[in-house]
């Protein structure tokens, strides 16, 4: 058994993934999003909606996301957060879960006009 906490002062951070445990998965969190447009190129991204609601654009599709819903992102689609509510909290899964390292080299930041603005 294994518990970890959410940093409350962090915006986002991670709890587990394969650079401090066994996991193939990484497993993270966010209280707000990140408006920073990127696309993966092997990673998909499962994103959690614990509270609130955000809006984010992928591949030219503005969508609003609530509590209680999952958005799967898949390697290749072109996403960023638009806005998000003052309560939002998400948590994330990325699969494969890859080291830092590994995360960095793989996410590609794009322009803007990529995702269809």
């Amino acid at each position: 058994m294994r518990i970890e906490k959410a940093d409350p002062q962090k915006m986002k951070g991670w709890f587990l993934g394969p650079w401090n445990s066994g996991l193939d998965i990484a497993v993270g969190y966010a209280n707000q999003g990140i408006d920073e447009p990127h696309i993966h190129h092997r990673i998909t991204e499962i994103y959690l909606i614990a509270r609130g609601e955000a809006q984010i654009q992928i591949n030219g599709q503005t969508i609003t996301i609530r509590e209680g819903d999952m958005l799967l992102v898949e390697p290749g689609e072109a996403h960023t957060f638009l806005s998000n509510s003052p309560d939002y909290y998400h948590l994330v899964i990325h699969t494969p879960g890859l080291n830092e390292a590994e995360v960095g080299e793989e996410r590609e930041l794009i322009d803007r006009s990529e995702l269809g603005f």
